[in-house]
């Protein structure tokens, strides 16, 4: 059976395949529109899905959205009327929206299958938001049981969730609903420190470390009531995402004493102090939630999933306190994720075919499941690009790569299958000596444009993890911090301050600077034969040079652009940034062997995120 699951038009949209049961395919249409957080109709993912798995579309059986819009819809008017009529900028603003296309989703669907397939078999069905989420991280989990836990924004009405797998079955057992959500509170915190709503929230996470939580019981005492397990209200005095378009109002500001800040001003330390406070109660709340899983579930395993997930500081904190036994979160936890979970819900739960698990890995295929491109494919396309480049074999690209960055030189690494979810895995990654106490600056400023203070993460290989970090478990999806190991942190004064300011970020911490954050904790992924070879084999030689098991991984891309996709993609980053080589497949190209007058001005193409 054939089935393709979508998510679309709230933001991040995209497509998935399963066939019998297995993952194939999954990527953002992001990635190839090149509109960052793209929340159009996933046309372009879906073709390749289908072009992917050498299919037409008369051979799909079903197509299934990840929610079901009319409910959302229904909550959202409602929600208007009861504000009402304080809500009438934000009826202006989705009205349109609605009648232009989200409410008419299934003619939509219909009119887009017809031009593909006049003579269409198959179902058009629809899921729930929290279900599409739950059933993305249990199905593809290793677990053959296990309670499911969903944070988010909002759904069609949930905003966290509690499930229970238990093989084939995903039954929900509570929700709480709109307004109060743990992920409009995290957000409402993000606007008013000056980040982008649904994009700056990681900003957020990382910025705390610099602050002092002062504020926690502010927040506890005024904008929020939590219960033992878990459930809370928000006090919407201090609050407008639920009646207009912005996050927070007058009250907020008040209350703590300071205006929002304006993108792109100084961070002030009150923005700090107020991100290590949101993140601390954050931390707290999640904490009752998956105690209270823990209870009502019985369960030795977790999954998680919902935009709260990619809180990989909040998920350290639940592992390292070994509420359950094992922990696994969907790697496109987010609305992407959904649309994967959707196909994955219709599998199981409508036409009722057997769960595939695997005790010993997850189903993911380590979250490679995007395009890849052929030699023939690839040196067309550099050839069109401009590109003057080499090719090598396999071995003589990692001698030359270990070789160079060990000299400091930064590397654009674009191998096999793009990843699915926001996480650069060592496929479209940008990578560098995590020795190199510049290299976290360079990056930044000089290739990633940047903001500082933004850490990077620690490529490890597994078997080698727990030399570096105090982590116990695999974190193959980059969704987990823990702390570097003590004897691997350089003992001054400077490194004894519980305070911080931003150029702090240029202290020299550990004996791999790059990649230890301010609060010594790093934001890990281990590497393992089987998840990605090359990549795998990529560290077993630094390491074997050099002595590291660990190389600098971030994702291949600028600030405010989709991680690349494509070889051309690839190679106009490379030429628009301070990326010394660029290896992508078997070719490898050297910048000062290019025409430096091919590109220009490459950060003006996008939007600042």
């Amino acid at each position: 059976m054939n089935i393709i699951g979508i998510s679309a038009f709230f933001h991040d949209s995209a497509a998935s395949l399963i066939i019998d049961g297995k993952i194939v395919s999954a990527a953002q249409e992001e990635r190839f529109s090149r509109l960052k957080f793209d929340k159009r109709f996933p046309e372009k993912s879906i073709e390749f899905c289908l072009q992917n798995a050498s299919l037409r579309f008369q051979d799909i059986d079903a197509v299934i959205f990840f929610e079901k819009p009319q409910v959302k819809f229904n909550r959202i008017m409602e929600n208007i009327i009861k504000y009402s009529p304080f809500t009438f900028k934000q009826y202006m603003s989705a009205l349109p929206e609605w009648v232009g296309g989200k409410l008419t989703l299934r003619n939509r669907l219909k009119k887009f299958i017809k031009r593909k397939c006049k003579n269409w078999k198959g179902k058009i069905m629809f899921s729930e938001h929290h279900l599409s989420h739950a059933a993305s991280a249990f199905y593809p989990s290793p677990y053959k049981d296990a309670a499911v836990v969903v944070m988010d924004a909002v759904g069609e009405s949930a905003s966290t969730s509690i499930h229970i797998g238990e093989g084939n079955i995903l039954r929900p057992l509570l929700e709480q609903n709109f307004p109060h959500s743990l992920g409009m509170l995290y957000s409402a915190f993000t606007s008013h420190c000056g980040f982008k709503v649904n994009s700056g929230e990681y900003k957020l996470m990382g910025l705390a470390p610099y602050g002092q939580p002062k504020y926690t019981n502010l927040i506890k005492d005024h904008l929020i009531n939590i219960n033992e397990d878990g459930s809370f209200t928000l006090n919407l005095k201090y609050f407008k995402f639920h009646r207009d378009l912005k996050m927070t109002n007058i009250n907020f500001n008040k209350l703590f004493k300071c205006a929002p800040r304006k993108p792109e001003a100084e961070i002030d330390s009150i923005y700090m102090d107020l991100a290590a406070s949101i993140q601390k109660v954050t931390e707290e709340i999640i904490e009752l939630i998956i105690r209270h899983a823990k209870k009502i579930t019985n369960k030795n395993n977790l999954c998680l999933a919902g935009g709260v997930a990619l809180n990989c500081v909040a998920n350290g904190k639940v592992l390292g306190e070994k509420i359950f036994d094992n922990i696994w979160v969907q790697p496109a936890a987010g609305d992407a994720g959904g649309s994967l979970g959707a196909a994955l819900a219709a599998n199981h739960l409508y036409f009722g075919k057997e769960r595939i698990f695997n005790l010993d890995k997850d189903l993911m295929n380590g979250s490679l499941l995007g395009p890849d491109y052929t030699s023939k494919e690839t040196r067309e396309l550099l050839i069109q690009s401009g590109a003057n480049f080499k090719e090598e074999d396999e071995t003589q690209i990692i001698k030359i790569l270990t070789s160079q960055i060990s000299k400091g030189k930064i590397v654009g690494l674009f191998n096999g299958r793009m990843e699915f979810g926001p996480r650069a895995l060592g496929s479209r990654s940008i990578i560098g000596d995590p020795r190199n106490k510049e290299m976290q600056k360079t990056m930044n400023i000089k290739v990633k444009f940047r903001e500082s203070f933004r850490p990077f993460a620690p490529a490890v290989l597994k078997e080698n993890c727990s030399e570096y970090f105090e982590l116990d478990s695999d974190s193959p999806y980059m969704l987990f911090t823990a702390k570097v190991h003590e004897n691997k942190l350089i003992k001054s004064e400077e490194n004894l301050k519980t305070e911080f300011s931003l150029d702090d970020v240029n202290n020299l911490r550990s004996s791999i600077p790059a990649v230890t954050h301010i609060d010594n904790s790093a934001r890990i992924q281990t590497v393992d034969e089987n998840s990605n070879y090359f990549f795998w084999n990529f560290l077993k030689n630094f390491k074997k040079e050099t002595g590291c098991p660990i190389l600098i991984n971030t994702s291949f891309n600028i600030r405010g652009e989709p991680i690349v996709c494509t070889p051309i993609d690839a190679f106009k980053c490379f030429m628009g940034t301070d990326i010394d080589i660029l290896v992508i497949n078997r070719f490898i190209m050297f910048k000062e062997e290019q025409n430096m007058n091919i590109y220009k001005d490459y950060k003006k193409n996008y939007e600042l995120d």
